[in-house]
């Protein structure tokens, strides 16, 4: 199993989120999809406001989080990540990323377990040959981060899934650190 995908189930887990068992490879609901684009729409318009303002912590940032989200509709299908080749290199522009982005983040609109790899792998790939960052290290302190949010019995200190999910508890920690020079 992707090592980043384990931290994701180990959040579900502890979370209460909806995860299939691994290797179930169960198809997500309308609603399942329909909640998960959002998700993925409102941090991929998060990452494009960053990238206009350039803002290279904030754009890894939000390129770690899509990639947590893409990881969650994995886990909630019970299957494995399958890596996906990306076909962008460094041309200079901006544009060239978001075109990749948006057109990722459309692509999970079907629910297939493809679509989110792509993502997911798409993620990874910016960050290293875009952002010049450490994805690895960037991705566990955002989990890290996550699973703070747990008392001392392990269990999350909002009741309430859902309002978690909606609400930015979850703040990321400085990334800054994840930037190579």
């Amino acid at each position: 199993m992707n090592e980043h995908l384990a931290l994701v189930r180990a959040f579900h887990d502890a979370f209460s989120f909806p995860q299939a068992e691994h290797g179930a490879d169960e198809p997500l609901s309308d609603m399942d999809i329909i909640m998960r684009q959002a998700l993925l729409m409102e941090e991929g318009s998060a990452v494009l406001k960053a990238l206009a303002a350039a803002g290279m912590v904030e754009i890894l940032d939000g390129l770690v989080d899509l990639g947590y989200y893409a990881l969650g509709a994995l886990a909630m299908r019970g299957v494995d990540v399958v890596e996906q080749p990306v076909s962008w290199r460094h041309d200079g522009y901006v544009l060239s990323v978001m075109r990749l982005l948006s057109g990722s983040i459309n692509n999970c609109a079907t629910g297939s377990t493809e679509s989110y790899s792509e993502l997911y792998c798409a993620c990874v790939h910016l960050a290293r040959s875009f952002l010049n960052a450490d994805f690895d290290k960037a991705f566990r302190m955002v989990h890290e981060s996550n699973m703070s949010r747990l008392d001392e019995r392990g269990r999350p200190i909002h009741e309430n899934a859902w309002k978690i999910r909606k609400s930015k508890l979850f703040k990321a920690p400085d990334l800054s650190e994840c930037l190579y020079e």
